[in-house]
C-alpha cells in the first residue's frame, strides 16, 4: 500500500509529499512578468475590441508556469502555456517565440468566433 501513497518517494531525491521547489531571482520574475505582458499586448494589437486577453503566472512543481488566455466576443477562450527554464529567463525570452504565440492566439481566438457565428451571416446593410 505504500505505493499509493502521496508522501512515499526515494530517500533524499525529493520529500516525500513534497514538489521540488524551483526559486526564482528578482530579476528572472520581472524578466518574466515583462515577457508575458509583451505577448498579452502583441496578442491585443492583432484583435480588434471586444477580444479580452489576460495572462497568468504561477509556480508549479516543474518552475514557474505562465498562460495568456484570450475571450473572443462569442466562442469558447483559447489559452498558451509554457514552463520556461532557467537558462531561458537568464537569457531572455525569444522575441520570435513570443510572437509566434501572439499569432497564434489571436488567429484560434477569431477562429473560434468564425465556428461560433457560421456562414449564416446576413449583411445589416447594403
Amino acid at each position: 500500500m505504500n505505493g499509493n501513497n502521496p508522501y512515499a518517494g526515494a530517500p533524499g531525491v525529493v520529500d516525500a509529499g513534497r514538489p521540488a521547489e524551483v526559486d526564482l531571482s528578482a530579476e528572472q520574475k520581472d524578466a518574466l512578468r515583462r515577457a508575458v505582458a509583451g505577448i498579452v499586448s502583441r496578442t491585443e494589437s492583432y484583435l480588434p475590441d471586444g477580444y479580452a486577453v489576460g495572462s497568468e503566472l504561477s509556480y508549479g512543481a516543474e518552475g514557474p508556469q505562465a498562460t495568456v488566455a484570450v475571450r473572443p466576443p462569442v466562442g469558447h477562450p483559447v489559452s498558451a502555456g509554457f514552463t520556461p527554464d532557467l537558462e531561458e529567463l537568464e537569457a531572455g525570452l525569444d522575441q520570435t517565440d513570443r510572437d509566434e504565440v501572439a499569432r497564434g492566439l489571436a488567429a484560434s481566438a477569431a477562429a473560434q468566433v468564425m465556428n461560433a457565428v457560421g456562414d449564416d451571416l446576413e449583411p445589416t446593410a447594403r
